[in-house]
Order: structure tokens, then C-alpha cells, then sequence
């Protein structure tokens, strides 16, 4: 399952990413997009899970966590966006 993850530092890394989602479960891919023109995180990107179960566990747990000064927003991604 493919996670949409909002409202994070733009100073956040993948790294940090992937280490905040691990704990949930088996974490095959994240990516932060970033802006075309400066190479700027823009805030928001994907996590996607192996299994559904702990996607929604990440869901539950982290939707609304503060974590490095700002309130998160995880949700289910509509789309697979890379």
C-alpha cells in the first residue's frame, strides 16, 4: 500500500522518512518530492509499504503526530505518484 505523507519539514530526508515509517512494518519505497526548479522539498511524498496491514497501522498511529515541529498528515495515496 501506497501511503500520501503531507505537512513535514522541508529540511526532512528520505532516510528520516523511511526510519519514522520502519517501525510500523516493511517499508519498500519513499520518495519526497521535491520542486523542478530549485530541487526543494515541497513537504510531501510517498511511503509505500509491503503490506497493507501496517500501512494502515502507520495510518492510525503517525495522521496528525507532531514530529519535527509540524502535525503530519498520512493518508491511503490515490495514485502511485512516481
Amino acid at each position: 500500500m501506497n501511503l500520501f505523507v503531507a505537512n513535514f519539514n522541508q529540511d526532512t530526508t528520505e532516510d528520516e522518512l523511511d526510519e519514522l515509517f520502519t517501525s510500523y512494518g516493511k517499508v519498500t519505497n519513499v520518495k519526497i518530492l521535491t520542486d523542478f526548479e530549485t530541487g526543494e522539498s515541497r513537504g510531501f511524498g510517498f511511503v509505500e509499504f509491503k503490506e497493507d496491514r501496517d500501512a494502515r497501522e502507520a495510518i492510525e498511529q503517525l495522521d496528525g503526530k507532531r514530529w519535527h515541529g509540524k502535525h503530519l498528515k498520512v493518508s491511503e495515496a490515490r495514485t502511485q505518484s512516481w
